[in-house]
C-alpha cells in the first residue's frame, strides 16, 4: 500500500495563490507585450520628408507685442475722446491674436470688431472702402465672418496684409475706424 501525505490546507491557499498571480502576471505581459507590438505596427515611423525647390513659403506676423501695442494704442485714442469700445487684432487667416474690451463696451462690439478686424485683413483694405463695393456686389456680405462697417484696418508688410485690427463701439463706423488706424500708426511709429 501506498502511503500518500496529505497537504495541509493552509500550504494548499499558498499553493493557489501563488500560481494563479503566477499565471495573472504571465498573461498580463503576453497581454503588454502584445498590445505593444500592435500599436508599433499600427504606427509605423514617418521619415521626415525634405521638400526642395519652390514648395514652401515664408510668412509674417505680428508678434503678441506688437499685437498689443498696436490694440493698446487703439483703445487709448477711443478712450481720450470719451469712447466705450472693443478692439481686436487678427492674422493673416483671421485667427484672434488678442481682443481688448474697454470698460463700458457694449456686448456687441467684442464679436463686431473681431469680423472687422477679419474683413479688413481678407480683403486687404479698410472696412468703411469695403462697405461701400457692397453697392455693386452685395452678396459679400454673406461671406461667414465679415462685417462690412467702418472700424476695420489691415496691417501691412511688404505691401502684403499680414493683420487687421478692428474696433467697435463708438457711436459710428467712421470714430471705430480712426481708433483702427491709430493703433496701425503705433506699429509704425
Amino acid at each position: 500500500m501506498k502511503h500518500v501525505k496529505k497537504v495541509s490546507k493552509r500550504a494548499r491557499v499558498i499553493t493557489g495563490t501563488s500560481l494563479a498571480a503566477a499565471i495573472a502576471l504571465g498573461g498580463f505581459g503576453a497581454y503588454s507585450a502584445s498590445a505593444a507590438d500592435s500599436a508599433q505596427a499600427a504606427a509605423p515611423a514617418v521619415a521626415a520628408a525634405n521638400v526642395k525647390g519652390n514648395t514652401t513659403t515664408t510668412t509674417t506676423h505680428l508678434t503678441i507685442d506688437a499685437a498689443s501695442k498696436a490694440a493698446q494704442a487703439a483703445l487709448d485714442a477711443a478712450e481720450k475722446e470719451g469712447q466705450r469700445v472693443s478692439v481686436a487684432v487678427v492674422d493673416r487667416d483671421g485667427n484672434t491674436i488678442l481682443t481688448l474690451r474697454g470698460d463700458g463696451a457694449g456686448p456687441q462690439s467684442y464679436e463686431a470688431a473681431e469680423k472687422k478686424a477679419f474683413t479688413s485683413v481678407s480683403w486687404n483694405a479698410p472696412t468703411s472702402e469695403l462697405a461701400k463695393r457692397l453697392t455693386n456686389a452685395p452678396t459679400l456680405k454673406d461671406i461667414p465672418g465679415t462685417l462690412f462697417l467702418a472700424g476695420g484696418a489691415p496691417v501691412t508688410a511688404k505691401n502684403a496684409p499680414i493683420a487687421g485690427i478692428g474696433v467697435a463701439g463708438a457711436p459710428s463706423g467712421d470714430l471705430d475706424e480712426k481708433f483702427a488706424q491709430a493703433g496701425v500708426a503705433a506699429l509704425n511709429g
